[in-house]
């Protein structure tokens, strides 16, 4: 790929560019299910700006160019909910995503005390479910979301980075 891809964690400067991405990425999984109110795509820059603030969130960074982005929070019950996987589409298939979600679990894991990850992507996104089995999730039920879209839940232990913490 020439340059490489570097992942870090977010900066209040990046919120412009993660919600340009967040944009685009997210244009296939709407039209996957001609539904184009999906919470990536209407979701605002201040609310972007604020996730940016609050939660975790890492950035796949290709020289200046903001090329993918995730995001983390820790709920209540321990668990952290990890959502907004996006990675730019000239950049897929090239371990990227696994990458951003490796960054947030540790990060979840290690300084939030998340015990365990879920989250959740449409049912026929194959791309995503075939990336989250990969890396352990598994899937443990199904939810619908505001916007009507039927998402799968998968959840995976927290414990092999408690274990190195």
């Amino acid at each position: 790929m020439g340059m490489s891809v570097t992942i870090s964690a977010a900066t209040e400067q990046d919120a412009e560019q993660i919600f340009r991405l967040q944009y685009l990425c997210f244009q296939s999984e709407a039209a996957l299910y001609g539904n184009y109110r999906i919470d990536p795509l209407v979701q605002t820059l201040d609310s972007v700006r604020a996730e940016v603030a609050a939660d975790c969130v890492f950035v796949a960074r290709l020289g200046e160019e903001v090329v993918g982005s995730v995001r983390g929070s820790v709920t209540e019950d321990g668990s952290a909910a990890i959502g907004k996987l996006c990675v730019h589409p000239r950049l897929q298939g090239h371990g990227i995503g696994a990458r951003l979600l490796r960054a947030a679990e540790a990060a979840l894991a290690e300084q939030r005390g998340a015990t365990r990850f879920r989250l959740q992507t449409g049912h026929r996104s194959e791309g995503n479910l075939r990336l989250y089995r990969k890396v352990g999730y598994e899937a443990v039920g199904t939810s619908r979301g505001a916007d009507g879209v039927e998402m799968v839940v998968l959840e995976k232990s927290a414990g092999a980075y408690a274990a190195t913490a």
